[in-house]
């Protein structure tokens, strides 16, 4: 199998996350008996606090009763993600350092940065996703705008116009646009911000007139109608925004842009410890209490994904933005 995740750093896990989770069954002993015995540490590539920090905790007390040992969750930040994933990439591949993987960490900074010094399937096991977070083409509520059909005519008609922004350059907020504006023929510009919290404000002041970007960010705007959602980039409309259409009923399935974070091994590990994880991950992303948690967040509960599909998806998505990059010269420092 193709490698695509890896281990590294520490931080005790937060047993007081309350997911009520104590009828989980033990999994350790349906795979290698060896595997675990002893604490895992789950590295995170963003400081604490941020959206894959706290899937990473959400999960961590669930996992440790599944597999019976102390998960460390180890936040390691640096460029955007990579400092840490390549600390992974690194690690001995046993199963007892893995990281949090994510569309920034191991899509975004490979194709953007040239020396980012590992590559996001041949140096990592897929192993499952956690979670997926859905896009949103959003604009500013002054536009005179009310469908994307109408929002690439009044692009057309204007172009130069409208500004978009993004989380920093390299972002995969500018790689879901600039994959927009490849499909759609539509000529914006962009203007990067120093994370989200700059890029919300941004928007919301009508510095930038739209964004295709994460929706839990903004979903508290769109429902305040401060700013209007044009369409979901996921396969299925949303329970929060019910009215909202999804790209493929908008007219543009190639724009199914979901975002995910997942969990990845060093290149190299065993196949029987990334299936005993692999169990243990989907034991508890389907424990009704972690369903409820994820909903409640916005986030879409992961489906059945093999690691083998897993890796699949990546290298597809590998291509698909790397044409993107490369017609739009994107390069992050």
């Amino acid at each position: 199998m193709n490698p695509l995740l890896q281990p590294n750093r520490r931080h005790i896990l937060n047993a007081g996350l309350g997911l009520g989770l104590a009828g989980l069954a033990p999994l350790a002993a349906q795979a290698d008996e060896k595997f675990p015995a002893r604490p895992i540490t789950l590295v995170v590539p963003f400081p604490p606090g941020g959206s894959v920090d706290i899937m990473a905790r959400q999960y961590s007390e669930p996992l440790s009763r599944i597999l019976g040992v102390p998960i460390v969750v180890e936040n390691r930040a640096g460029a955007g993600g990579s400092v840490a994933s390549l600390a992974v990439a690194r690690a001995k591949p046993d199963g007892y350092t893995l990281v949090v993987s994510s569309q920034s960490s191991h899509l975004a900074n490979p194709l953007t940065q040239p020396k980012v010094g590992y590559d996001p399937v041949k140096d990592f096991e897929n192993i499952a996703i956690l979670g997926r977070q859905p896009n949103a083409l959003v604009v500013h509520a002054s536009l005179p705008i009310k469908s994307v059909k109408e929002f690439v005519e009044y692009a057309k008609k204007n172009p130069g116009k409208l500004n978009y922004g993004s989380g920093g350059i390299g972002s995969m907020g500018q790689l879901n646009v600039e994959m927009f504006k490849a499909v759609t023929g539509v000529f914006t510009t962009h203007i990067p911000y120093r994370g989200g919290t700059p890029l919300i404000t941004a928007v919301l002041a009508n510095e930038v007139q739209f964004i295709l970007d994460n929706l839990v960010i903004m979903l508290p705007h769109v429902q305040s109608g401060k700013v209007r959602a044009l369409a979901v980039a996921s396969d299925q409309r949303l329970p929060q925004l019910p009215d909202v259409p999804t790209m493929a009923e908008a007219g543009y399935p190639e724009l199914n842009l979901t975002s995910w974070t997942g969990l990845a091994a060093p290149g190299g590990t065993p196949e029987a410890i990334v299936q005993t994880l692999h169990k243990a991950v989907r034991q508890a992303a389907m424990a009704p209490a972690m369903v409820a948690n994820l909903k409640e967040r916005g986030v879409i509960v992961p489906e059945e994904m093999s690691p083998a599909a897993f890796e699949k998806m990546m290298a597809e998505r590998m291509v698909k933005f790397g044409d993107v990059v490369r017609k739009a010269g994107i390069t992050a420092e």
